[in-house]
């Protein structure tokens, strides 16, 4: 028997499961919905990331300050996200799936989205304006 439609044979009468279906479980389980997050956040910064550079590298001709920016900006990524990550992971069955925790993880979720849209834009603007500052 397939999910759905063993899902479907253990749902109640106004169509959600029951409490101590395996299925009520699934639909709320933070440490895998912030997983998600931050896989999904990781592929837009390192969409946003290899953008930005290429901009930056034809505007700055032979400067290695893109190659810099690069390597910050994934030195700061990795371990923001790995402790996000562990967070989250570090959560028994019963935390993660306890709505209380809605709050923290409305949070969390929106820094990562924050980082990983932010950062990139953040230090190679940054690094643009010292580029300038310091241009012969």
């Amino acid at each position: 028997m397939d999910r759905m439609t063993d899902q479907a044979a253990h749902e109640t009468s106004h169509g959600s499961p029951p409490a101590s279906s395996p299925f009520a479980a699934s639909t709320l389980d933070w440490r895998r919905k912030m997983s998600d997050h931050i896989a999904y956040a990781l592929l837009c910064y390192t969409a946003l990331q290899i953008f930005m550079t290429i901009g930056a590298l034809k505007s700055h001709g032979g400067s290695l300050v893109p190659y810099f920016a690069l390597v910050i900006l994934v030195v700061a990524i990795i371990p923001a996200c790995r402790r996000f990550e562990a967070r989250w992971s570090g959560l028994t069955d019963e935390q993660a799936h306890d709505p209380a925790l809605t709050p923290r993880y409305r949070r969390d979720r929106l820094a990562v989205w924050l980082l990983a849209i932010g950062l990139p834009f953040a230090l190679t603007a940054l690094f643009k304006g010292l580029s300038l500052a310091f241009a012969d």
